[in-house]
């Protein structure tokens, strides 16, 4: 409940700013979000719950050189979900955000009992994209299972799996969207490793850096988001 919530109001927020043509505040937006779900979840009875937080708002900014628009990704992250931008023509991560933690497998979060606040612990990054650009948003269900260069592999992936067509890309007789795809391909692969008790996984490398016997993927929660840098149309 807590996570829908905040999404919500917090896409509700960065929709109002954008019909008024305001610069992004992304933390304004997930305060006021917060502050909206604290009061939605405590009246008229208490509804406890915790979530990370994490978004990606795409803007532009002029070019100082020719005044020419430039695109510009405005990033925000509280806790260990995290969002990448990929570069799939040469297969790079040109920008990830860093886990927020109180200690190992404690993330920062929003919610009930959490002394977290969106103006006191989110971190916001102007990241300079171009046209092609993936953007990644995924909870640590992801990230717990899969490595960097796995992600990179299985989107660069699933993106040429899509265009060269076949039966995977199809659902009930049509084409699923490219993003789409991509999205249940990597949801897919972390939900593998996830499930296989003697997988190598950056959770148990983590783990035994913290002096824990683990061993194995993470069953946890797995959130995808894909989304693709094309110019507005029109």
């Amino acid at each position: 409940l807590w996570s829908r919530l905040i999404v919500h109001f917090w896409a509700a927020e960065v929709e109002r700013g954008a019909s008024r043509g305001e610069e992004p505040t992304p933390i304004e937006y997930l305060q006021r979000a917060y502050e909206h779900t604290l009061e939605a979840t405590t009246q008229p009875t208490e509804w406890q719950g915790t979530t990370t937080a994490t978004g990606a708002q795409l803007h532009y900014e002029n070019n100082d050189a020719d005044g020419a628009e430039q695109p510009v990704l405005y990033v925000t992250n509280l806790g260990d979900s995290q969002v990448l931008v990929l570069r799939p023509r040469n297969s790079k991560v040109i920008f990830k955000t860093e886990a927020q933690w109180h200690w190992f497998d404690c993330p920062r979060q929003l919610g009930t009992n959490s002394p977290d606040t969106p103006k006191g612990m989110a971190v916001v990054t102007k990241v300079v994209v171009e046209v092609g650009d993936v953007v990644l948003a995924v909870s640590d269900g992801v990230t717990d299972n899969l490595w960097e260069h796995e992600v990179v592999s299985c989107v660069v992936g699933g993106m040429k799996e899509w265009e060269e067509g076949g039966k995977e890309v199809e659902a009930r007789g049509k084409k699923k969207e490219k993003m789409q795809f991509v999205a249940e391909k990597l949801m897919n692969a972390a939900r593998v490793i996830a499930q296989d008790p003697f997988a190598e996984s950056p959770f148990m490398e983590h783990a035994i850096e913290e002096g824990l016997a683990m061993e194995g993927g993470k069953l946890d929660d797995i959130s995808v988001v894909v989304g693709l840098i094309k110019k507005s149309e029109g």
